[in-house]
């Protein structure tokens, strides 16, 4: 994916259930109007989610997603079942493809349970139509299609638009700045920097800020304070990444808002007063206890890197305690949470909101504090009540948050 296309995290997610053998392949090759997936005759020819960005109208930006047949057996099916319930996580609409000659079946039977117990908006496409002697009227949200002859396919893409989800206004951080007002960026550049280009939350915070109609100064950590200097008038804010919080902290003036990429992002996917009410559960880690660092992405790990390094060395100079680290990445986020005792995730960049969201409720329904990278490390330096500053609502609660658990203790 090219600099200036839409990321994944900010693409509608468009994945295709059903049994093996539906036509699940077939279809999407055909909305699509590209060869998405392989196609044969032979059931269970899929053997892992296939994800294509691309621009489909009259949706925009999606992602496509194809998924191994539901209905996979044996010990290799059940990884591939597995792996399709996670797409579940992230989807935003769910096509069931049924066979309409054979129609709904027990395995379709229990996608749309699971669709309605994650409240899922899904659509119920019956394909291989072009096999029966008359089609029967669909009813709402559903539809009679052929991948084979093209039938309905152009009416499946409007379906698709018309239960596509309303876009939210879920800003960055425009709605924090004025037309005319400077933002100063803190960008480190070393080692597990991205050679040529700045990392995605900066890029979309950029964009973000030019579209309130604001200005973005982008310094590195160490000529932050010899920048700020050298403006005639404070700036309205200051965003740093968040493994440099400390340093940035120290170099910008009490008067001038401070916070982070990671905190922005977190409350751009929905998150934030979680993670921000979770993190005071740090207080209460004893020996032992298991810690769980999560990742949305999937990178290489450097010497010095945030999740595996620099999160565990903070948290254990803090606590004083002989805390288990574990760690995840990418698609991967464990189904049991009760071995854990908190969860920090990144800020979810490269994840949709739907999925952020989700690993949210999974760990607050098992009774898991769920935090976040920025609100981690900005706690644990003793400077998130200054990074809070600008959500003065979620600063209140936060404080009566943490006057709550001084009383318990």
């Amino acid at each position: 994916m090219s600099l200036n296309a839409t990321p994944s995290g900010e693409r509608i997610h468009i994945a295709f259930f059903g049994c093996r053998n539906a036509g699940k392949s077939s279809l999407i090759n055909a909305v699509t109007g590209q060869e998405l997936s392989v196609v044969s005759d032979i059931a269970g020819t899929t053997t892992d989610p296939v994800y294509k960005a691309m621009e489909l109208l009259p949706l925009g930006p999606c992602m496509m997603i194809d998924t191994p047949g539901f209905d996979d057996r044996g010990e290799l099916g059940e990884l591939r079942v597995k792996r399709t319930r996670q797409v579940l996580n992230k989807t935003d609409i769910a096509v069931l493809v049924a066979d309409a000659a054979t129609g709904i079946t027990d395995t379709d039977k229990e996608l749309l349970r699971l669709f309605k117990e994650k409240e899922l908006t899904h659509i119920i496409a019956y394909n291989k139509s072009d096999l029966l002697t008359a089609i029967p009227e669909a009813g709402d949200g559903e539809i009679y299609v052929s991948a084979k002859t093209g039938y309905n396919i152009n009416e499946l893409r409007l379906l698709l638009g018309r239960f596509a989800p309303k876009e939210e206004d879920s800003p960055i951080c425009r709605d924090l700045v004025s037309a005319g007002d400077i933002a100063v960026l803190v960008a480190p550049i070393d080692s597990a920097a991205p050679k040529g280009r700045l990392i995605l939350p900066q890029q979309q915070t950029i964009r973000d800020l030019l579209d309130a109609g604001a200005s973005a100064l982008v310094l590195k950590d160490d000529t932050l304070k010899s920048g700020l200097e050298k403006l005639a008038a404070p700036p309205k804010m200051v965003i740093t990444d968040s493994q440099v919080f400390p340093k940035a902290a120290d170099a910008t003036p009490e008067e001038v808002p401070l916070t982070s990429f990671s905190i922005l992002m977190a409350r751009h996917k929905g998150f934030l007063e979680t993670a921000v009410l979770g993190v005071t559960a740090i207080e209460r880690l004893c020996d032992g206890d298991t810690v769980l660092v999560a990742e949305g992405c999937t990178h290489h790990r450097q010497c010095e890197d945030i999740g595996t390094v620099k999160i565990p060395g903070w948290l254990r100079e803090y606590t004083g305690k002989e805390l288990k680290i574990e760690s995840t990445g990418g698609g991967s986020f464990p189904d049991d949470l009760s071995p854990y005792s908190l969860v920090i995730h990144c800020g979810g960049c490269m994840l949709s909101s739907r999925e952020v969201k989700y690993r949210m409720k999974c760990s607050v329904d098992a009774g898991v504090p769920f935090t976040n990278y920025g609100t981690a490390i900005a706690y644990l330096n003793g400077i998130l009540e200054r990074s809070l500053s600008v959500f003065p609502e979620l600063l209140g609660k936060y404080r009566e948050m943490k006057e709550r658990n001084s009383a318990e203790r």
